[in-house]
C-alpha cells in the first residue's frame, strides 16, 4: 500500500451532459467532462469558454460611479488640473498604475503616480503620502488596486481640498471610504455583471471609459496584473488573459521585451505559467525590496536601452530577493517547529525581527506549503512597536472573514479569502494567536489538515492521446477556478519505473493496461516512489496531461504529482546484504521488524536494541501484532509455517518487507530422501555397528552427503527405536517393529521446514507474493478455533 500525500477530490460529470457537449461541439468525453465541471454545462457558455476571442468586455459604465470619475478627470484634465495616480506596490498594483498613466497621458493629462514604500509607509493609502500630495498641488487623487479599507485617508483627502476618486477590487469592509467615486465591482448595490475583476481589471475599465473605446494595446499590460493576482480566470478576466497573452506572443514594447529577455522567456511561445512564474516574481520583487517605481518605468518606457538596464536591474532585485526568502523560509520553518509546532497550532502566527516585510508573503506561502497550516509571518520594527506581515490560507478557512473578527487589533488590514496583509502591535501578536487558533478549532478538523487535490476527471490509458490534450489546451489560459485539468489514470501496472536526474530524485515510469495501452510520465521530486512501489503493483496516478515533443516525434505524457497504491505490497529482500542499512531506509513511522530466532542477533547485533523490534518466540506472541497495518519486516525464518502464518493471518499490513534471513549450512544441506535412509539401514545390517564419532564424515564423503544428513538419519531412527546410540556408536535393534518415518519427530519438523524453506526462500516473487497473500486472506474463524486449542 502506498498513501497518496494529499486527499484525492475526484469530480465527476454529468454523463448526459458530457455526451450533449462531445457531439455538438466535436471534442472529446473528457473535455467535455471538463467543461461540465467548471460549470459550462450548456452549449452557448461552453462554445462562448473555448472561442475566448469572440468574446467582448462588458460596457464599464455599468460600474457605479464610473460616470462621476470620467467627468471629474476628463474636467481636470480641460483644466488642467494636477492628477496623481496613488498605486500598491506588487505585479497588480504596477500594472494598474500603468493602465491609468498610459491612458491618462494619452488624454493629455497632468498626470504623475505615487507607490508607498512598504517599509516606511507600509500597505495602502496613508496621510503622509496624502498631504504630500496636497503640497505639490495635487486636485484629483486616483488609487488602483488599493483605497477599500481605507477610511481616515477618504476623510484626510477632502480636508485636503482633493477629490478623492478610488477603484480597487479587495473585499469591502463593513464602512466604506468617504470619496467622489468609488469604482468597484464587489459594492453591494453594483450592477456590473462580472464581480472578479483585478485591480487593474478595474483600472483597465476606467482607462475605456475614459478613452471611449477599448484600450486593446493596455490588454497585455491588464493580463499580466490579472494573471499575477490570481483571480478567477472566468469571465471577463479570462478575455483580458487570453487576448493580452496573444498580444504579448507580438508586442514591441520595450519594457515587456527587455523583461521577457532577462527572465528567458521565449516570446512566441509565452503562456499563462510565463507571466505567473518568470515576469510577474520580477515585477513583484522591486516593491518587496524597495520603491516599486522602477517597474513602473519599465513598462512604460519608450527606449529598449532604458529598458535592458531597468530590466537587469529588476532581475539583480529578484535574485537578492530569491537568496532572502530562501533563509527567511529555513529560520521560519525552524521556528514553527521548536515553537509553534503543527500539532497544537491550528494557524501558524510567527514573527521576527530583521525580516524582510517585503517577501514575507512569500515566506508565508511556503509555510504551507511545508505544514498546510493557515500562516501569518510578521517582521517585527521594535522601535516602532509594529508588526508587518502577510498571511496565506488553505481550503476552508477564510482568512479575510477570520481576521475581520480581530479587526481591532489590525488598524491596517485588507485581502480575500485565501491571502490579506496587516499591521498591528507586537504586543498583540499573541493576543491575535490565541484568537485565531480559536477559530480555526471550530472550523476546521483534522481532515481538513491534509492537503487536497482537485481532480478534473479520469480516464483511461486508451482515451489519452495527442488530440484529447490538444483539444484540452482550449481551456487555457489556465488559473484560479479553471486550473489546469489534473486527471486519474486509476489501477493500472508499471511496465517500467527508475529514477533519473544528477541527484536520482525525479521518477521516470511508464504505464501499461494490459492491452498494449502505455503512457510514459515524468515525476519531477518523486524519485522516492521507487523504492514505495512493489513489482507488479497496481497503481493509480494524477498529474497533467501534455505533448512530449522530441526528435520531431510527439507522444502523450502525463506529469506525475502523486502515486497510490491501494493494495498492500510485497517488498522482496531475500539476499540482500547490509541490512542495517536497507532497514533505514524503510519508512520508520508504523514499521515492525519481526524475528523468530535469537540466534538472529549473532547476524545482526544491532537489532537487540532496536525500538521496533517483535520477538516471536510461541504463536501466542503474534498477538502483538493484532491490529497492525503499518510495515512488517520479516527477518528470519520461522520455525514453523503456524509461526509465520499466525503473524501474518487476517492482519492488515500495508507492506510486507521479507528478508527470510537463514543458516547458509542449514540451508545447503539436502531434506534426504527414503533411498538415503534405506541404504544407511542396509548398510547398518550389514557392517553392524558404526563408530559415528570416528567414521560419519568418512562415510558422508564416500556418499556425497553432509555431514549433517548422516547425523540427521541416525537421530530420526534413534527416534523410531531402529537403533541404538551410545558413545556414538550406533546399531541396530533387533526385532524393531516397523514404523513410518513421519512418526519421528525430527523427521516432520525437518520436512516441513524444508518445504516452508523450499516456499519462502526459494520461491519466485510472484509465488512468494501468492504464499502471502493467500494467508492474509485465511478466514478469521479459522484462526479463532485454532487459538482455542492452543489456550
Amino acid at each position: 500500500m502506498l498513501k497518496p500525500k494529499t486527499r484525492w477530490n475526484l469530480r465527476t460529470a454529468d454523463e448526459n451532459k458530457v455526451a450533449v457537449l462531445a457531439e455538438e461541439l466535436h471534442i472529446t468525453p473528457l473535455v467535455a467532462a471538463l467543461l461540465v465541471n467548471r460549470g459550462l454545462d450548456t452549449i452557448e457558455s461552453a462554445r462562448s469558454f473555448l472561442f475566448v476571442k469572440n468574446q467582448t468586455f462588458h460596457d464599464p459604465f455599468l460600474l457605479k460611479d464610473m460616470d462621476k470619475a470620467v467627468y471629474r478627470i476628463k474636467e481636470a484634465i480641460q483644466n488642467g488640473e494636477k492628477i496623481r495616480i496613488f498605486g500598491d506596490y506588487d505585479a497588480d498594483g504596477v500594472t494598474s498604475t500603468t493602465v491609468m498613466m498610459t491612458a491618462l497621458t494619452r488624454l493629455g493629462a497632468d498626470v504623475d503616480f505615487y507607490i508607498p514604500n512598504r517599509f516606511t509607509e507600509g500597505y495602502g493609502p496613508n496621510p503622509m503620502a496624502f498631504r504630500l500630495a496636497a503640497e505639490q498641488g495635487v486636485k484629483v487623487l486616483i488609487t488602483v488596486d488599493t483605497g477599500i479599507s481605507a477610511v481616515a485617508e477618504a476623510k484626510l483627502a477632502a480636508e485636503l481640498g482633493m477629490d478623492y476618486i478610488l477603484t480597487d477590487h479587495h473585499e469591502p469592509g463593513p464602512q466604506l471610504p468617504e470619496a467622489l467615486a468609488i469604482i468597484h465591482p464587489k459594492l453591494e448595490d453594483s450592477a456590473y455583471p462580472f464581480k472578479d475583476l483585478a485591480g487593474v481589471g478595474v483600472a483597465f475599465k476606467l482607462a475605456h471609459a475614459l478613452l471611449g473605446e477599448l484600450p486593446e494595446d493596455l490588454l497585455e499590460i491588464a493580463a499580466i496584473g490579472t494573471i499575477a493576482d490570481l483571480v478567477p480566470l472566468q469571465g471577463e478576466n479570462r478575455v483580458i488573459a487570453a487576448k493580452g497573452i496573444e498580444q504579448l506572443r507580438l508586442t514591441r514594447r520595450p519594457g515587456l521585451v527587455a523583461l521577457m529577455k532577462v527572465a528567458n522567456v521565449q516570446q512566441e511561445a509565452l503562456n499563462e505559467e510565463s507571466i505567473g512564474f518568470a515576469m510577474a516574481p520580477r515585477i513583484n520583487a522591486v516593491g518587496r525590496l524597495g520603491d516599486a517605481d522602477p517597474a513602473v518605468d519599465l513598462l512604460m518606457s519608450a527606449s529598449l536601452e532604458e529598458a535592458m538596464e531597468l530590466a537587469n536591474e529588476i532581475n539583480d532585485i529578484n535574485k537578492e530577493r530569491q537568496e532572502m526568502v530562501a533563509a527567511m523560509a529555513e529560520e521560519a520553518i525552524a521556528e514553527v517547529e521548536e515553537n509553534f509546532p503543527p500539532e497544537s497550532n491550528g494557524v501558524l502566527i510567527i514573527g521576527r525581527e530583521g525580516w524582510n516585510a517585503g517577501v514575507v508573503g512569500i515566506v508565508a506561502s511556503k509555510l504551507v506549503e511545508r505544514f498546510y497550516r493557515p500562516t501569518i509571518v510578521l517582521s517585527y520594527d521594535r522601535d516602532k512597536g509594529l508588526a508587518k506581515g502577510s498571511a496565506r490560507s488553505i481550503v476552508g478557512f477564510d482568512l479575510f472573514q477570520s481576521l475581520s473578527q480581530c479587526r481591532e487589533m489590525l488598524p491596517h488590514f485588507g485581502g480575500h479569502p485565501m491571502a490579506a496583509g496587516m499591521t498591528l502591535k507586537i504586543e498583540d501578536v499573541q493576543e491575535l494567536r490565541n484568537r485565531m487558533n480559536l477559530i480555526a478549532k471550530e472550523e476546521l478538523n483534522e481532515e481538513d489538515f491534509t492537503p487536497i487535490t482537485n481532480l478534473d476527471g479520469a480516464t483511461t490509458l486508451a482515451e489519452v492521446s495527442i488530440q484529447t490534450i490538444q483539444e484540452m489546451s482550449l481551456l487555457a489560459p489556465f488559473g484560479v477556478t479553471n486550473p489546469k485539468p489534473k486527471i486519474l489514470i486509476d489501477s493500472v501496472q508499471l511496465s517500467s519505473v527508475r529514477k533519473i536526474g544528477a541527484n536520482q530524485n525525479h521518477l521516470k515510469v511508464q504505464l501499461e493496461d494490459g492491452e498494449k495501452h502505455k503512457l510514459d510520465g515524468v515525476g519531477f521530486g518523486l524519485g522516492h516512489f521507487v523504492d514505495e512501489i512493489a513489482p507488479h503493483a497496481e497503481v493509480s496516478v494524477i498529474g497533467e496531461l501534455s505533448i512530449n515533443e522530441w526528435n520531431n516525434m510527439k507522444k502523450p505524457q502525463i506529469f506525475v504529482q502523486d502515486v497510490s497504491v491501494d493494495h498492500w505490497q510485497l517488498f522482496d529482500y531475500r539476499g540482500k546484504g547490509q541490512a542495517e542499512k536497507w532497514l533505514a531506509d524503510i519508512p520508520a513511522q508504523n514499521r515492525k521488524i519481526v524475528i523468530f530466532s535469537e540466534d538472529i542477533y549473532s547476524r545482526y547485533p544491532f537489532l537487540q536494541s532496536h525500538p521496533d523490534l517483535v520477538h516471536i518466540e510461541n504463536e501466542l506472541d503474534a498477538e502483538q501484532l493484532d491490529c497492525f497495518e503499518g510495515h512488517l519486516v520479516l527477518m528470519d525464518m520461522p520455525p514453523s509455517r503456524e509461526y509465520l502464518k499466525r503473524v501474518i493471518a487476517n492482519k492488515n499490513p500495508s507492506r510486507i518487507y521479507a528478508h527470510l534471513s537463514h543458516e547458509q549450512d542449514h540451508f545447503l544441506s539436502t531434506m534426504p530422501t527414503r533411498d538415503h535412509f534405506k541404504w544407511f539401514y542396509a548398510f547398518l545390517a550389514k557392517k553392524g555397528p558404526l563408530d559415528v564419532k570416528r567414521y560419519g564424515d568418512d562415510l558422508a564423503k564416500y556418499r556425497g552427503w553432509s555431514r549433517d544428513t548422516v547425523d540427521f538419519i541416525s537421530k530420526v531412527f534413534f527416534e523410531l527405536d531402529f537403533v541404538t546410540i551410545e558413545n556414538g556408536l550406533i546399531m541396530l535393534t533387533t526385532n524393531a517393529k516397523k514404523r513410518d518415518l513421519s512418526e519421528s519427530e525430527s523427521y516432520t519438523r525437518k520436512k516441513e521446514q524444508f518445504e516452508l524453506e523450499q516456499e519462502l526462500v526459494y520461491s519466485s516473487y510472484q509465488q512468494l507474493f501468492d504464499w502471502f497473500n493467500h494467508y492474509l486472506v485465511h478466514e478469521a474463524t479459522d484462526l479463532e478455533e485454532e487459538t482455542k486449542q492452543w489456550i
